[in-house]
């Protein structure tokens, strides 16, 4: 088993800030593809906003069997072309896995249908992530919590809707709580929100949030046949349905004929 895995990252903060650039010289895609590495199922490449088509043109896409998004940014740069193309093919079965503010990417906002916003602070504070569901496969390996030394603050109320599991608490040094472990579906793929991972930090370094990313990318993986015409809305011809039937009343749209979207 080969996971085609590509990691997205905005790549600007590398190239601005000092601080950062000290801590990801080789961006924080590079990081990232290598804490996927150590895990031989997975075959881990990398793509930037700068990228020609950002890097996702169609065939890529077609090739990748789990993306993984970092944005922070430049959210409003990404092409809405690029989004369509990902969220069909999340809805096709390509597992996307959304990195800490990531929440307010196009792609997560168009998922999730929501604002997607939460409260935040800068302060270097100790974040511990609690482990919920301990027998969940993102969370093998962990032990009941993750201690960060550093994070960014991220607290509720966070809008995005009802997940199917919530696999991490996070408390904070100043007190809040934020729910920083979220799996959803869309058509036949699976998301995964995971939200430490801000920049001026060296989160992606730690052993055990590069477990859960590694454990992520496998439970998010979808080894069916894409649902290529997921999106489709075919208008079935009366003479075309299971049991016999005779039209009953007018109708809008010849048959066959495509309905208004």
């Amino acid at each position: 088993m080969t996971i085609r895995t590509v990691v997205w990252n905005e790549f600007i903060h590398e190239q601005n800030n000092a601080v950062v650039r000290d801590i990801y010289p080789d961006g924080i895609h590079n990081e990232i593809a290598r804490a996927l590495s150590a895990d031989e199922a997975i075959e881990a490449s990398t793509a930037t906003l700068q990228d020609d088509e950002h890097g996702l043109a169609q065939s890529r896409l077609d090739e990748t069997d789990v993306l993984v998004w970092w944005g922070h940014k430049a959210h409003g740069e990404v092409s809405d072309a690029v989004v369509d193309r990902i969220q069909q093919r999340v809805a096709e079965g390509m597992g996307l896995i959304v990195l800490h503010s990531g929440h307010f990417s196009k792609i997560f906002k168009r998922m999730m249908g929501t604002p997607c916003s939460l409260r935040w602070r800068e302060a270097g504070e100790r974040e511990r992530l609690w482990v919920i569901n301990p027998s969940h496969p993102i969370t093998q390996g962990i032990g009941p919590a993750i201690e960060l030394p550093h994070s960014e603050m991220y607290g509720e109320p966070f809008l995005v809707p009802e997940p199917m599991e919530t696999l991490f608490v996070s408390w904070y040094e100043g007190g809040e709580v934020f729910r920083s472990g979220l799996t959803y579906q869309r058509g036949a793929g699976r998301i995964f929100y995971f939200a430490p991972g801000h920049e001026t930090y060296p989160i992606y370094k730690d052993e055990s949030v590069a477990q859960v990313l590694r454990n992520a990318v496998r439970w998010a993986y979808n080894p069916a046949k894409p649902w290529k015409d997921v999106s489709e809305a075919p208008n079935i011809p009366y003479d075309k349905a299971p049991e016999k039937l005779e039209p009953k009343g007018a109708a809008l749209h010849k048959a066959g004929e495509a309905g208004y979207r």
